[in-house]
């Protein structure tokens, strides 16, 4: 206003000394009247010229002064709408123009802030006073870059929570590289750093639930191909995640197997219906079966299923561990009624044995059927026999027995029925072996059990070696090549009453594994389908 009211006292003293002036300056001349009034109307022509350049430049300088107003105002309305923080500053740290937002954030709305730095505003404001002094030295730090600059600042709030601004400074320099003006932009970005900070926190417990989990879990796509697996891959599978990850898995799973997996994938897929402890097995790498418990639902993302997510329990021991629990209820309902069996045959035998005697004693006609009939009760006495070594452990008495000449024995006993089936019986004696402590029937009975299967088997030849394998073992092989037995009955050997002789018991491999675990040993049974059969006995040599 004062600026305005000095250009018009400007232009009326101009006017004023204008019109005197020239008014005199024509009267004391005596300038003729017709010169006078020539000179009169171009005075008053120059006055209206240099009042028009005048008011031309007020009416210029008044559009200029209202074009520059409407773009501030234009401004003020901009950084007023933003939910950022606007801070316009001079090259001196002078706040020129700010939002409301920026008033707001640091409580000096009722401040007249233009012409002030941010330690004088800091007065203004308890709160933010301490705020307000670190602008000028964070300031000062985007003046010494000389260009823009980005950081994060942290802005305590009067509720106790924190604000947090990615804040943008432009340094503004002038032509000579004095500083000009400093644009100060602030957003608040405390809800997407909130988010990104659940968003690392989800992943880090994904990572945990995926990677760390012990069992394994596996991810695959809309194509049937393997995407993400944790390490236990290669625990399960003894291959490398790399070599499957985008490929299919289901060469990894047994052919039996595989077309239920297939169709459970395709219901997991298109019906959204989780497949849940259903148990598979696959081939390791090392071509060993290992049994799987798995679980596998659909991994939904937007309402879309995008794949398949599960899991993976090695149930191979637990199987194991259930066949091996009723392998032992079996041998144990079998022992109890083989010890009542045996016991109530053996008392009938005594008496037939016993009369059969004495019959035969006192006539010398039907010689050959007492003969036959003898053998028999003999035969039936042996089964019983069996039959007890199947109930509880009994008492036995170890001995000190050289495991050679128990071998010798056997091979005598059973020479004539090799040479029956065309069989050559070899046994490898070793003189080096120590006495080993045993029982030595039930091992001679364990030695015919298997030396017996192997003759049968169709075999050629039937060697048993003799080795120690350390100071506390002996080993003893029983080779032969006969027909050999498939990899699924050779899980159920020495269960009871599993035999693959059409008039077999299934008892004699039963009586072995016994006679095996009363001697603290350990049998193993190696076979190809017509390549032979290998048998491992191990024994301790002291008890």
């Amino acid at each position: 206003m004062a600026k305005k009211v000095k250009w018009l006292l400007l232009y009326i003293i101009f006017s004023f000394v204008w019109i005197i002036v020239t008014d005199n300056l024509i009267v004391y001349n005596g300038i003729p009247k017709d010169i006078h009034l020539i000179f009169q109307n171009i005075k008053g022509c120059i006055f209206v010229v240099l009042t028009s350049v005048f008011f031309y430049y007020l009416i210029v300088k008044k559009e200029a002064y209202e074009k520059e107003r409407q773009e501030k105002n234009k401004l003020n309305i901009l950084i007023n709408s933003m939910v950022d923080f606007v801070n316009f500053k001079d090259g001196d740290g002078r706040w020129t123009e700010a939002n409301e937002f920026a008033l707001k954030l640091f409580q000096i709305e009722n401040v007249d802030y233009r012409g002030k730095k941010d330690s004088e505003l800091a007065d203004f404001s308890n709160f933010y006073g301490d705020a307000l002094r670190y602008c000028e030295i964070s300031d000062e730090e985007a003046w010494l870059k000389g260009e823009v600059s980005q950081c994060i600042e942290e802005i305590p709030m009067p509720d106790g929570t924190v604000k947090t601004f990615n804040t943008i400074k432009v340094p503004i320099f002038n032509e000579n590289g004095t500083r000009k003006e400093l644009v100060v932009l602030g957003r608040d970005v405390s809800d997407r750093i909130a988010a990104e900070r659940k968003l690392a926190e989800s992943e880090q417990r994904y990572k945990s639930l995926f990677e760390f989990n012990p069992e394994l879990v596996y991810m695959i796509d809309l194509q049937g191909n393997l995407t993400n697996v944790n390490d236990h891959f290669y625990k399960y599978t003894g291959y490398n995640k790399e070599d499957f990850l985008q490929k299919s898995v289901l060469s990894l799973i047994v052919e039996n197997d595989r077309r239920r997996v297939s169709e459970a994938y395709i219901k997991v897929i298109k019906e959204n219906k989780p497949w849940i402890n259903e148990e598979i097995e696959i081939i390791k790498k090392d071509q060993l079966k290992k049994s799987l418990r798995c679980t596998a639902v659909p991994m939904i993302i937007n309402n879309e299923t995008v794949g398949v997510i599960g899991y993976a329990v090695d149930i191979t021991k637990e199987k194991e561990t259930m066949q091996l629990l009723r392998k032992t209820e079996k041998l144990s309902v079998v022992g109890e009624l083989a010890a009542s069996v045996a016991h109530e045959i053996r008392n009938p035998l005594t008496s037939l044995k016993g009369f059969l005697q004495m019959l035969q004693s006192s006539s010398d006609e039907n010689q050959m059927y007492y003969k036959i009939m003898l053998e028999e009760i003999e035969r039936i006495n042996i089964i019983s026999s069996e039959l007890l070594v199947l109930a509880k452990p009994q008492q036995i008495h170890f001995q000190k027995r050289n495991i050679n000449e128990l071998l010798s024995n056997v091979k005598s006993l059973l020479e004539s029925e090799a040479n029956l089936y065309g069989v050559e019986l070899e046994i490898l004696t070793n003189d080096r072996l120590p006495l080993v402590d045993c029982e030595s029937n039930q091992l001679k009975q364990l030695f015919i059990n298997i030396i017996k299967n192997s003759i049968e088997a169709t075999s050629k030849k039937v060697q048993v070696s003799i080795n120690k394998t350390d100071h506390d073992h002996i080993c003893i092989l029983f080779k032969d090549d006969g027909c050999g037995i498939d990899q699924e009955r050779l899980k159920h050997l020495g269960e009871p009453f599993y035999s693959m002789k059409e008039k077999g018991t299934g008892l004699g491999l039963t009586v072995s594994y016994r006679i095996v675990e009363f001697h603290k040993g350990q049998i193993q049974f190696q076979s190809k389908v017509n390549e032979g059969t290998t048998v491992r006995l191990v024994l301790p040599i002291n008890k």
